[in-house]
């Protein structure tokens, strides 16, 4: 039972560090402004955590047997199987995530624009897998640490989360999209 509380602390603090880098980069992008000590400052952390919890989480899952029988109730272990399938996809996708501006400003120099359009639409998909993580996972983990023993309590935190979530993946497709088209496709290059 410790590891999977550890586990949950780790995916609480990644999730505060995810909130924390989504932030300064949406502010980046609609003033144009680049500080790369900033994005390091923002990213790094949030890395760490998830990595971190990517361990326990595998630990978890191998070692303890957690939930390995998810076709018995198929309908209840929906948020399970959510939580499980956007944490194997964040992977590959968070590798490409940190390359997409380069490979974005080099398709655009090129002409190769089907590999520039396909580049700007991984970047929803990577922030809608990353955000679902989020929102199935948040009132699990405050359940797996003792902080919310209430059903009901758990259906208003998921909703509001799922707002939020909801909110955030609009708010920053909107803005980082909007940008580096703005950006790439009026022949400017990178800023």
């Amino acid at each position: 039972m410790k590891l999977k509380k550890l586990n949950a602390a780790l995916g609480l603090l990644s999730i505060a560090a995810l909130l924390v880098h989504i932030g300064y980069t949406v502010v980046a992008y609609l003033m144009y402004y680049y500080n790369p000590t900033l994005k390091v400052l923002t990213a790094l952390p949030f890395m760490v955590l998830v990595c971190l919890h990517a361990v326990c989480g595998m630990l978890t899952v191998f070692l303890q047997a957690d939930g390995t029988r998810l076709d018995l109730y198929p309908k209840q272990n929906l948020r399970t199987v959510l939580q499980r399938v956007s944490a194997a996809l964040m992977l590959p996708l968070l590798i490409l995530h940190i390359n997409t501006f380069g490979m974005l400003q080099s398709a655009a120099e090129a002409g190769q624009w089907l590999w520039f359009a396909l580049l700007m639409i991984s970047q929803p998909v990577f922030y809608g897998v990353a955000l679902t993580h989020v929102a199935v996972s948040v009132t699990r983990g405050l359940i797996t640490l003792g902080l919310l023993t209430s059903r009901e309590k758990q259906k208003r935190i998921d909703f509001v989360i799922y707002l939020l979530c909801g909110a955030a993946f609009a708010v920053s497709t909107y803005v980082v999209i909007k940008t580096e088209l703005a950006m790439f496709l009026t022949g400017g290059g990178a800023p």
